[in-house]
């Protein structure tokens, strides 16, 4: 596999409360839920290795506790890892303002601390460079996307967000929870006020500015509600989760 995050940080978005998913794992924090027998985290941090990534920075909130404490039990010889503490919630573009300054190269990637996507990001990463955007998101396409806001794309830009359309039963290319985000557009986003990456910064940007790379043939999963943590394990590589 392309060591593509050599040269690149990594910051995984892991300080949600997990509200939905708290009455299936009502003691964990939503990083930690149990899939396939081992916390979610270490499948994403496989997965980040595997391609070569070599500092993390775990952006935490709620039971930052259990994160930092199963990163301490479970070390990692290869990956040199940080923690950004948000005193309060801050939302995805608010904990990666307070967060910015632990960062020295750009571009960050960014990913969700309760998404799987077993995306080619040294594609990604290639894209991103040749393009030069304010950021890249990696976008995979679904079967059913009526339970996810779709994304349009030409010539390798997005150019709208749809909302999420429970009627929308066909095909379409959604957002991965997967960025390349540069510093310049980091230091745009104000810090010390809950600010959405998704919607306060990446859907204000002027048209073009955001660049996609669709990964086709990518596999997709999020762990945010009971039902999706449950059959995860069938998209990662099983039959239960």
């Amino acid at each position: 596999m392309t060591k593509a995050l050599e040269s690149v940080e990594v910051a995984v978005l892991a300080g949600g409360l997990g509200t939905r998913l708290a009455g299936a794992v009502p003691d964990l924090p939503k990083a930690l839920a149990p899939v396939g027998g081992r916390p979610f985290l270490e499948i994403l941090l496989d997965w980040l290795e595997g391609h070569g990534a070599r500092r993390v920075v775990l952006l935490l909130g709620h039971r930052a506790d259990q994160i930092e404490a199963h990163l301490a039990a479970h070390r990692r010889p290869g990956i040199e890892f940080a923690f950004s503490v948000e005193p309060s919630p801050l939302g995805t573009g608010g904990a990666l303002a307070f967060a910015r300054d632990r960062f020295a190269g750009d571009p960050v990637l960014v990913v969700n601390g309760d998404t799987f996507v077993d995306g080619d990001l040294a594609a990604l990463v290639a894209a991103h460079r040749a393009a030069a955007p304010a950021a890249t998101m990696l976008c995979v396409e679904v079967p059913d996307a009526g339970r996810y806001g779709r994304v349009e794309i030409e010539d390798g830009r997005v150019v709208a967000f749809c909302e999420k359309d429970a009627t929308w039963r066909r095909p379409a290319a959604i957002n991965a929870g997967v960025y390349l985000v540069s510093k310049a557009l980091l230091a745009r986003i104000p810090v010390g006020k809950p600010v959405s990456l998704e919607r306060d910064i990446f859907e204000k940007l002027p048209r073009g500015a955001l660049a996609a790379h669709l990964d086709r043939r990518a596999r997709f999963v999020d762990i945010g509600t009971p039902e999706s943590w449950s059959g995860a394990l069938r998209v990662i590589g099983g039959k239960d989760a």
